[in-house]
């Protein structure tokens, strides 16, 4: 088993994946002791202008894992869902980002219009990808439970099911909060489930208790980053004298992130 992967099998220790947008977020999480790090699509598309979800990112994402694949830490990337509805085009793009040393994917099934990919769609880029890059760790998403499914539940399992038998090594259930459900649908898979940390849904330490193998930030840091920019600023503008947290890295430390 590669060691991106022997991290989602530690009972009551989940991997908890925080998700970078560019280099110096990357390593600066590096630093701080995370052995593997995500990339978020929504940061990379939103600091590159360009929307989320819609297959626009490919080049940036691309760019980005280039800067970080050979880093100090294990590299999963958010690839949408690949840049194509062609599984071979996904399967040469996994290849690529395998070439420059990631070890995972996010592959996920929703689509801009809020609709989901045919599961047969879906699991046929699972599998393009698993025969392309064999050693990457494919985390298949779907987005049941943020597409207005009047019972997500059933759905959710139809399609992870499929998902596991194309060959995902583990499955990604962005939306799913409840507890009592996440006991439900772990009680149903072979494979490690992901959740998608929210302030307002469970904390770390009950999604370990339930069995969760992986709870990720998502755009979560890239998002609370970008607040805290705007209100320095507005606050620096209306008058404030010392709005800047002490922990605040200095010039220096941010340039030493470099040659990290």
């Amino acid at each position: 088993m590669n060691p991106f992967a022997a991290l989602h099998h530690h009972p009551g220790r989940p991997l908890l994946l925080p998700n970078a947008w560019d280099h110096a977020s990357a390593v600066a999480l590096a630093e701080q002791g995370f052995t593997a790090i995500g990339t978020t699509s929504l940061g990379v598309a939103a600091a590159a202008g360009l929307p989320d979800g819609a297959a626009a990112t490919r080049r940036e994402t691309l760019r980005l894992a280039r800067r970080l694949g050979r880093g100090r830490f294990l590299l999963s990337v958010d690839a949408e869902s690949g840049f194509s509805d062609d599984p071979d085009e996904v399967a040469a793009l996994a290849a690529e980002l395998s070439a420059l040393g990631a070890v995972g994917i996010n592959l996920e099934d929703g689509r801009p219009d809020g609709t989901l990919a045919p599961a047969p769609l879906h699991a046929a880029k699972i599998a393009a990808v698993k025969a392309a890059a064999p050693d990457l760790f494919v985390n298949a998403r779907t987005d049941t439970y943020w597409t207005g499914f009047d019972r997500p539940a059933p759905e959710t399992v139809r399609r992870l099911d499929s998902y596991q038998q194309a060959g995902a090594d583990g499955v990604f259930v962005p939306g799913l909060a409840d507890p009592a459900a996440i006991e439900v649908l772990l009680g149903q898979l072979s494979v490690p489930l992901n959740i998608l940390y929210t302030p307002a849904g469970p904390p770390l330490a009950r999604l370990a208790a339930l069995g969760v193998a992986r709870v990720s930030l998502g755009s979560l840091l890239y998002r609370v980053a970008l607040t805290a920019a705007v209100e320095t600023a507005t606050a620096i503008r209306a008058g404030a004298t010392g709005p800047v947290a002490a922990s605040t890295p200095g010039y220096s430390a941010v340039q030493g992130l470099y040659r990290g």
